[in-house]
This record gives C-alpha cells, sequence and structure tokens, in this order.
C-alpha cells in the first residue's frame, strides 16, 4: 500500500471488497477466502469482537468496520469512511441476515418487523449507499445473498421467506438499469448451510453443506457473468419443483411440514 498525501487516504492495489454479516457463518468463510484470493477485504458486522478474530486471521488483508444495517445514516457513514480511508468498493456482498421461526399461531408483528428490518431494510441500507457511487463511476459489482426459502412459501418462515423473496423481486428489478451503466448486480440463494444460526434450528435441514462449500459455490458465482447463483442443486430443485406445483398439491406437501 502506498498513503496518497493529497487525498490522505491509503491506496491499494489490490481490489477492495465489502462484505457485510462477517463475523460468522457465510460471511466469515467468504471474506477469508476473499483476502486469500488476493483481495482488500472490509468486513462488517454488529459484533466487534467477532470481527477482530476475524482481521487477525488475515492481518493486512481484513479490516474490521463494525456496523449495524438497520442504521440507515451509519450504514451511509460507513460506506462514505471505507471509500474515502481505503478507496472505492468493487465488490460488496450484502450478506447480513438474521432468521426466528414464526407460526400462525404465535404471529408477531414486532419479530415479523425485526426479520424485514435485517434481511431487507438492512441490504436496502447497504445499495442506497453502494449505488449512486457506482453508478457514477460506471463500474462496480453488488452481490446480494437471497435464500431458496424465497423460492416457495415454507411454514415457520413467514417473515424469513417473505424477506427472501422481496430481495430476489428487489434485485430482478434493479439488475437491467444497473447494468446499462456497467454495474453489476447478482443474487446468491444458498439452502440449508451449516452456520451458528441453522445450529440452533430444531426441524430436519435436508442436503446441508458446509460453508466452505457454500463459499466455494458463490466464488465461482461471483466470477461467473450469470445473475443468480443458487445451491445446493438438489435443494434447488426440490424448491423450483415445489414453487411450480399446483396449490392444492403443493399445500399437501407444505401442510406436513406443519408442527401440530
Amino acid at each position: 500500500m502506498r498513503r496518497n498525501n493529497d487525498a490522505g487516504r491509503v491506496v491499494s492495489n489490490r481490489r477492495l471488497a465489502w462484505v457485510t454479516g462477517a463475523g460468522s457463518g457465510i460471511g466469515r468463510a467468504l471474506a477469508l477466502r476473499l483476502a486469500s484470493e488476493g483481495w482488500q477485504v472490509v468486513a462488517s458486522a454488529r459484533t466487534a469482537s467477532d470481527l477482530a478474530e476475524l482481521a487477525a486471521e488475515a492481518p493486512g488483508r481484513i479490516r474490521a468496520f463494525p456496523l449495524d444495517v438497520t442504521a440507515e445514516a451509519t450504514v451511509l457513514e460507513t460506506v462514505a469512511r471505507i471509500e474515502g480511508e481505503i478507496g472505492p468498493i468493487d465488490l460488496a456482498v450484502l450478506n447480513a441476515g438474521t432468521y426466528a421461526r414464526d407460526s400462525a399461531a404465535e404471529f408477531d408483528a414486532g419479530a415479523f418487523r425485526a426479520t424485514v428490518d435485517v434481511n431487507l431494510m438492512g441490504c436496502v441500507h447497504c445499495l442506497a449507499a453502494l449505488m449512486p457511487r457506482m453508478l457514477a463511476r460506471q463500474g462496480g459489482h453488488v452481490a446480494v445473498v437471497s435464500s431458496v426459502s424465497g423460492f416457495a412459501g415454507l411454514p415457520g418462515a413467514a417473515a424469513y421467506g417473505a424477506t427472501k423473496a422481496a430481495l430476489i423481486n428487489m434485485c430482478e428489478a434493479l439488475h437491467p438499469e444497473l447494468a446499462a451503466r456497467n454495474v453489476r448486480l447478482s443474487l446468491v440463494c444458498p439452502g440449508f448451510v451449516d452456520t451458528p444460526l441453522t445450529r440452533k434450528n430444531d426441524f430436519p435441514m435436508p442436503f446441508m453443506i458446509s460453508a466452505d462449500a457454500a463459499v466455494d459455490h458463490i466464488m465461482t458465482g461471483l466470477k461467473s457473468r450469470r445473475f443468480m447463483t443458487a445451491f445446493p442443486w438438489k435443494m434447488v430443485l426440490s424448491m423450483k419443483l415445489l414453487a411450480a406445483m399446483p396449490e392444492r398439491l403443493r399445500f399437501v406437501i407444505t401442510r406436513r411440514m406443519v408442527r401440530d
């Protein structure tokens, strides 16, 4: 690195990637993989201690910027600080997310809103901070992490699935405009991945893969020109078949997932 005395910032010859939700799970594994492949990585999450441990694993290659993506003003300030201190963000992976099982019997608006605030509005806040900058320089890549849960509604995931479906729809809507200005937008839709979050689940999780295997899929997708990267294929196929079924048959299947 060298210091640009006129701009007062550190300038790196390496490409700059920003990963949110990097404190654990997929985000953490992805940050480490990007750093190992030569990227300068900025890692964000709410828990500063998790980020400090992550940065210590790749000294000089990962910098910690603690952030709560639900705080719109703070997201704007953080993106400005990253680009002011380090340089333009070439790749942003918007991965921050949460899940809490819900039900019709105990449907709670506050809990639903909390999921929306993190999964959907957290991503919206990041996009609102990133897109004007990338559009102005007509370059950059944003990858939004959704889920195969956005393909079809599943019992116990009314809030989670709604946010993930919204992310898919939003990205489909934004993609043409961004592509016309040479800004790439891509979508990542994982199935079940072994992370601290999924380890809290008390229901069957078919076709589960490791976080490292998930990162293999994500890296392949980031390096390709495809819009959507969804995995593992067995879970993707299952969800797409479910979504394509006539409603009556689909509800026969999902009824079996309901806890009595």
